[in-house]
């Protein structure tokens, strides 16, 4: 069923490998994220089940997402590793995390297991970025990475969902070793689907015997990492306290925090398809930009409206939707960073994203454990306001030099 909605969707031009796996690595990479995903929604009943504060399993998060640095390293075993082999590896390492995440006993431990689980997803994305930049030319990537990038949402939707279910009528760690045996699956699917790939050889653009340093990204690059950095700490600010506010001001179960956070994925989902259809054809620092952009009002919503469940609901759902449509189009640019190196330049613009998740992780839960939801609400809407700013000035520097 999924295999044929983005059959329909993907250009008649696509190669017939594009096709036929892209819906298998779509699933792969929805179970993924569902395991990656599931924490932040359930942080106040994960940080009490390893017996521990919300702001001290914030800095557990935020160790997780500063381990996203070595990405870059990551980034050059991908690029001389078969695509279908750095993606079973990372496969691999989330399952592991994961359960590791379930067994945990104490914050040293549990910290241990997000930092797996983070670097492991980092290294099955930069694989199936590759592998998208091996297929698909630039002009038509941001279609195809957009379809792909539907898994974000349908984690939440469908993953994180159903493991928040599980978790409601046992435990969360059940809920984690839920996602893991989905990972399991699909991880063999992957394995059996995708054909054996020869070893990657790297391709230079520059003259013989010139040394290109590895991150000449420019001034458009830099602001495009920026951009990248200031969106992930706009909505790492909401993703981490969002639950927490919903079970502390309006005493909601983990079924009902389920509940609202299938509707976010719905509208993620709605966002991921919308971006997939515009971003080539708006291009894609603009769109990176008008997703942004949505979620300044959205956040200054919240901050008026936090004490009300609809209006902060409704806030929350609509800064969600931009940014899911900001990151997808921002990724479209990532492959095409550092030329000749698709993982390369998707390492260097996730390194980004995973140091603004760092950043914005502890100052976002103490801020919300000291003055509720209106001052996490607020760094959202400042810090996607920078991202607004640097992608419009990227698309200045763009135009200039094509």
């Amino acid at each position: 069923m999924l295999g044929r909605a983005l059959d329909s969707l993907l250009d008649e031009q696509e190669s017939p490998e594009v096709r036929r796996d892209v819906a298998t690595l779509t699933v792969a990479r929805l179970c993924a994220n569902s395991c990656y995903r599931f924490t932040a929604p359930f942080l106040a009943t994960i940080a009490r089940g390893v017996g521990v504060s919300l702001d001290q399993i914030g800095i557990a998060l935020a160790i997780a997402e500063l381990a996203g640095l070595l990405s870059p390293l990551t980034a050059r075993l991908v690029d001389h590793l078969p695509r279908r082999l750095a993606m079973a590896f990372g496969l691999a390492g989330v399952v592991f995390g994961t359960v590791l995440a379930a067994s945990s006993v104490g914050l040293v431990m549990f910290t241990v297991a997000l930092v797996t689980l983070s670097q492991s997803k980092v290294m099955f994305d930069l694989g199936l970025g590759s592998w998208i930049a091996d297929h698909v030319p630039y002009e038509r990537r941001g279609a195809v990475v957009g379809l792909t990038e539907t898994s974000w949402a349908l984690a939440l939707l469908v993953g994180v969902s159903t493991m928040g279910l599980v978790t409601a009528v046992s435990n969360w760690r059940v809920g984690y070793l839920t996602g893991a045996l989905a990972v399991v699956l699909m991880g063999a699917t992957v394995v059996r689907q995708l054909p054996r790939e020869p070893k990657v050889t790297m391709h230079r653009t520059h003259a013989a015997g010139e040394k290109r340093p590895a991150l000449a990204l420019g001034a458009r690059g830099w602001l495009v990492v920026a951009g990248a950095c200031t969106l992930m700490m706009a909505s790492q600010s909401l993703f981490v306290t969002f639950g927490s506010w919903l079970e502390d001001s309006f005493d909601f179960s983990p079924a009902a925090i389920s509940a609202v956070v299938f509707a976010l994925g719905l509208g993620e989902l709605a966002a991921s398809v919308t971006s997939a259809r515009r971003t080539d054809r708006w291009g894609k620092e603009t769109s990176t930009a008008r997703g942004a952009a949505l979620m300044v009002p959205a956040g200054i919503l919240l901050v008026l409206g936090h004490g009300n469940l609809g209006i902060g609901v409704a806030a929350l759902a609509i800064g969600i939707c931009g940014f899911e449509f900001a990151i997808v189009s921002v990724l479209a640019v990532g492959s095409a960073l550092v030329p000749g190196s698709p993982a390369r330049g998707l390492a260097i613009l996730l390194t980004g994203g995973t140091l603004g998740r760092a950043i914005a992780s502890i100052p976002a839960t103490r801020l919300y454990e000291s003055h509720g939801m209106a001052w996490p609400a607020a760094m959202s809407a400042v810090f996607a306001a920078c991202t607004v700013a640097a992608m419009l000035i990227a698309r200045a520097i763009a135009s200039r030099h094509p």
